[in-house]
């Protein structure tokens, strides 16, 4: 059996709108990405770029690359560290929404750094951990009663919020998912449920109950937006 590729995402940034039209820097990291898949093997799927500061966090591109890579299953594939974000918070940010990324320049840097800036915080809850339990076995030893004496007369009682959860988990894949149809659209001129569905399988894919999308799918997330885009089959 054939080894599946592993897939890609790239991200490009460049900081001014002038190094946007000139290349100045867009370039250098087109060609460290070139030379990573050269090396490591790969397929590039899609690419996003965006001319934006580096210290903001509210960065369309970038949400679209991330939202991408989560939805395909496909690892985040940056030129350099500060092309993604000088900000700590930020890049273990995706650590914590499982989206694995990796560096051209430092390949090992998601599995070697992170993990053990990830390690200390891990430490660290640890140690919060260990200082509540014995608050608590201290508390306890005073004579004070734990937990909610309500809590049996409340369970199971109310799934409103269960509910809220489930229908908020939909939307925000529905929001992602809308996002990566309307970039094939524009980047490859897609325009048919069926050429849609067929796009997105083949870049693996899947609703959030781990189908395959299929015309139907695709047309009634094509309908809920907002223009209520027309889908022929």
């Amino acid at each position: 059996m054939n080894k599946l590729k592993q897939r890609y995402v790239a991200y490009f940034r460049v900081s001014t709108q002038k190094q946007g039209r000139s290349g100045l820097g867009l370039d250098a990291q087109k060609h460290a990405v070139e030379s990573f898949l050269q090396q490591f093997g790969g397929e590039l799927v899609t690419e996003f770029m965006e001319v934006e500061s580096g210290k903001r966090t509210d960065r369309p591109e970038f949400t679209k690359a991330a939202d991408y890579s989560e939805l395909s299953n496909a690892i985040l594939l940056v030129a350099k560290l500060d092309r993604l974000s000088r900000d700590l918070h930020f890049v273990t940010s995706l650590q914590k929404r499982g989206i694995r990324f990796k560096l051209c320049d430092l390949p090992e840097i998601d599995q070697l750094t992170i993990h053990i800036l990830a390690a200390m915080a891990e430490h660290e809850a640890r140690m919060i951990s260990v200082r509540t339990k014995q608050a608590m076995q201290e508390a306890k030893r005073r004579g004070v009663i734990m937990g909610n004496p309500l809590l049996a007369a409340q369970r199971n009682t109310d799934v409103t919020a269960a509910n809220d959860k489930r229908v908020g988990e939909q939307r925000l894949w529905q929001s992602k998912i809308i996002k990566v149809i309307q970039h094939l659209e524009q980047s490859e001129g897609i325009t048919t449920c069926k050429a849609m569905a067929k796009a997105l399988n083949e870049r693996g894919l899947r609703t959030p109950r781990g189908a395959k999308f299929t015309v139907p799918i695709v047309s009634r997330i094509r309908n809920s937006r907002k223009e209520k885009a027309s889908c022929s089959a």
